[in-house]
């Protein structure tokens, strides 16, 4: 199939499947047929090339090989695995799949968890480059204040990506907006709720939306991304890559 410009897209299995039953039948008996394939195969499909179903079955975030996502939504995850991490310091408010998804892919994170009792079951399955630690979520003052301590211990002054998914959030965004990189982003989960808007508002900083499904959630939600027209992962030189044919 050939897109804008001459520039020729690969054909998914579906399509190719489908071809002959386009070009041999008539269109009373093919457009049927198409539209009960489309209905059936889409949501099917949709949850296997995201991992979907396993993750509904496995109760936590992975892929369709069972490797670790972060919970954010489907369009956010597609979008920031085609970005390139390397050397890059991330730091989360809220660890787990996510944590061990950052790890792959840049040089250090810093991940600040707040649910001591998962904290300690994550604990002994972060890889080297992970510095975890726990702050208290008794209050938000104590949660704070420790945030605040973790963070003097940390060698690094500001940090490439920031992510808030856990804490007290609210209060996360004058510590995130204080660290983040020039160039760097701020990921905000669930950011349709938690004052995210209020708190980010009268800054300056960009932001967009990824509206959709979360591995193994039933309803929608927002992950939002807040970055300076500088951003690396918003640089028009990253390719758009093809999601229909990847396998």
């Amino acid at each position: 199939m050939l897109g804008g410009k001459g520039i020729n897209i690969p054909q998914t299995i579906i399509q190719q499947t489908f071809s002959p039953f386009k070009k041999y039948l008539p269109s009373w008996i093919y457009n049927p047929i198409r539209s009960m394939g489309t209905a059936f195969l889409g949501p099917i499909l949709f949850g296997y090339r995201t991992g979907y179903f396993l993750s509904s079955f496995k109760m936590e975030a992975v892929s369709k090989y069972g490797k670790p996502l972060p919970w954010y939504t489907y369009p956010s995850i597609d979008f920031l695995k085609y970005r390139n991490f390397d050397g890059k310091i991330i730091l989360e408010f809220g660890g787990g799949q996510s944590t061990l998804w950052w790890a792959k892919r840049a040089k250090h994170v810093v991940t600040i968890e707040g649910d001591k009792k998962w904290y300690e079951k994550i604990r002994d399955k972060m890889p080297d480059n992970v510095h975890l630690h726990h702050a208290s979520i008794e209050n938000r003052e104590i949660n704070v204040a420790q945030v605040n301590d973790v963070l003097e211990s940390e060698e690094y002054s500001t940090y490439d990506v920031i992510v808030i998914d856990g804490l007290y959030r609210y209060e996360m965004i004058t510590i995130a907006i204080r660290l983040m990189a020039e160039d760097g982003i701020i990921i905000c989960d669930n950011a349709e709720g938690y004052g995210f808007y209020e708190g980010f508002k009268e800054t300056t900083l960009n932001r967009v939306d990824f509206f959709g499904n979360a591995p193994g959630v039933v309803l929608p939600h927002c992950t939002s991304i807040y970055f300076n027209s500088s951003s690396f992962v918003f640089s028009s030189k990253h390719p758009i890559p093809i999601l229909a044919t990847e396998k």
